[in-house]
């Protein structure tokens, strides 16, 4: 079992950064390969992919809308993914959730149906 904290959302102004945090407990991203992924929702839309990494941290994925301006990254020892945003845009506006899938090295996967365990969410605002 893993339990799965996001952190570091936020209101932000156009073009402002933030980076959000994925904290896990339980069986830990250090003793097993997860992958973890980012995906998001706004309002009256349905949830979609924003990036994943391979428990090696050495493959990612992204959505194409996002690449160039989001940056995800991993800390095995603490347990915790990252997503850096830069270049924020109102459209990027949503609530923000990480996932997690037991899988092997230099896997990952864009179907949040793969992922097995998942966070409580946090928001990202951006204002125009």
């Amino acid at each position: 079992q893993v339990e799965l904290v996001e952190s570091g959302g936020g209101l932000v102004q156009a073009g402002g950064s933030l980076r959000l945090s994925c904290t896990a407990s339980g069986r830990t991203f250090s003793s097993t390969s997860y992958a973890v992924g980012w995906f998001r929702q706004a309002p009256g839309k349905e949830r979609e992919f924003v990036a994943a990494i391979d428990w090696t941290g050495g493959r990612t994925s992204y959505l194409e809308s996002v690449k160039g301006r989001f940056t995800i990254s991993r800390d095995n020892a603490k347990n915790t993914v990252y997503l850096r945003m830069n270049d924020l845009k109102p459209e990027d506006t949503a609530l923000y959730y990480c996932a997690a899938e037991h899988t092997a090295a230099w896997t990952v996967h864009t179907d949040q149906g793969e992922y097995d365990y998942w966070g409580q969410g946090t928001q990202v605002t951006v204002s125009s």
